[in-house]
């Protein structure tokens, strides 16, 4: 369920759970809620999610992406998360793709080349092309 992008960031579509703690046992230190809350019925809810990570340990940090796009604040919000997780991170969302979108366009707001990003998320079944173009300016803004 959960798709490697990196040896520490992980994609996954919606989790239960039961995945905080198969995220504990991989070592996951942070968990990246990328759903807005009531996106549909059958989502468990944030607060369940932070209450199952808390209880493992696992620190828990929503920042809901609806599918009008990605703010700037949310890049920034997701890229401070991934450079202040002491471990392996967990993003998801309802598939998986907002959360390696957010990813993609944190990493290249921290000058990481785009085509090793489209590479490492098209190994684990996500296309960046519908951020492609973004990605090549926050690489290019990258102090």
């Amino acid at each position: 369920m959960f798709r490697k992008l990196t040896d520490t960031v992980y994609a996954s579509p919606q989790i239960g759970l039961p995945e905080v703690a198969e995220a504990k046992a991989l070592g996951v230190t942070l968990i990246v809620n990328n759903r807005p809350e009531g996106e549909s019925e059958d989502q468990v809810p944030g607060d369940e999610i932070a209450a199952a990570a808390k209880a493992e340990g696992i620190e828990y940090l929503a920042i809901p992406i609806t599918h009008a796009g990605f703010a700037e604040h949310q890049v920034t919000a997701m890229a401070d998360a991934l450079q202040r997780s002491t471990g392996p991170v967990l993003a998801y969302c309802r598939s998986g793709t907002r959360s390696t979108l957010l990813w993609a366009l944190a990493e290249a707001k921290a000058g990481k080349d785009p085509e090793q990003l489209a590479q490492a998320a098209a190994a684990a079944g996500y296309d960046l092309s519908p951020v492609r173009q973004v990605m090549d300016v926050l690489r290019a803004s990258a102090g």
